[in-house]
């Protein structure tokens, strides 16, 4: 089934960043870090313009550090300021602090002004907290979780304006959408758990086979559907009369979005569609 989700919320988002644009100096951009290229908006590209921009690849205590590396080597290629952070990662975010700081000129009267962009659930809460070194944005584990701008001070010469997760009205790239619903930047509510259950398996057969038979101890071979049906089996998902497919799809992108089935990444920029790169040149 197609793959979107654009709450009326994030078109109000899109034209409160739009307007923000103009009265900033820089932005900030977050993508995750398992699926650098599906996490990143399109739609930011052409908002963003020639303002200076730092790309903060996040959850990286969740991706698999070898293709992080390739990731990190691809964007600075299309000469990207780019950084890769975990919510623990103090040294990366001192490092993104100073980066910020600066670039962003001095003006008189004012202190520098930095917005902050990414899709639903990508951390951006959790990064501007460790930025202010205390809990000044609302932090949960599902998108859509800011719904307004706010304006959060760092020092007496640095602010960020914090802005909702958006995600764009239609999903052109199906596979990158995929990818997007399977680390849980669209709403469970908005998908067929079952469907993306079976992407997940699909990929996860695809780039890390022996994950599956760690973590479910099923015949990694078989096809997606014959897992759905062997895992739901093994773990208890039941109802009258077989298997219960969402329950036992939900299980599966709980484990994956948890670390339950190991560090990994969905994609490299070997899927990247001919048409399109990092900076959508």
């Amino acid at each position: 089934m197609p793959i979107g989700w654009y709450p009326g919320h994030m078109h109000k988002a899109r034209k409160d960043i739009t307007a923000s644009l103009n009265a900033v100096d820089a932005v900030l951009e977050l993508v995750d870090a398992r699926i650098p290229y599906a996490s990143e908006n399109p739609i930011l590209n052409n908002l963003i313009g020639d303002k200076p921009r730092i790309r903060l690849m996040t959850k990286s205590d969740l991706s698999d550090p070898q293709i992080d590396s390739i990731w990190l080597k691809y964007a600075q290629k299309q000469g990207m300021q780019v950084l890769l952070s975990d919510k623990k990662d103090s040294k990366t975010i001192s490092e993104l602090l100073n980066r910020l700081q600066q670039s962003v000129p001095d003006r008189p009267g004012r202190p520098g002004r930095v917005l902050v962009v990414g899709i639903p659930n990508v951390g951006k809460s959790t990064m501007i907290n460790l930025l202010a070194g205390r809990k000044v944005a609302k932090v949960g584990n599902e998108p859509a979780v800011t719904k307004a701008r706010a304006e959060i001070r760092l020092t007496s010469k640095l602010v960020i304006w914090d802005t909702p997760g958006i995600l764009w009205p239609k999903l052109e790239d199906q596979s990158a959408a995929y990818r997007l619903a399977i680390t849980g930047a669209i709403r469970n509510t908005a998908i067929d758990l079952a469907d993306v259950g079976l992407a997940a398996l699909n990929l996860l057969k695809e780039r890390y086979q022996l994950r599956i038979q760690e973590r479910y101890e099923c015949d990694p071979t078989q096809s997606p559907e014959e897992l759905l049906d062997s895992i739901g089996r093994k773990r208890g998902c039941l109802v009258r009369g077989g298997v219960d497919y969402t329950k036992t799809g939900e299980l599966i992108l709980n484990d994956l979005r948890n670390g339950r089935l190991g560090l990994l990444t969905l994609e490299t920029p070997a899927d990247i569609p001919m048409t399109a790169n990092l900076n959508n040149e």
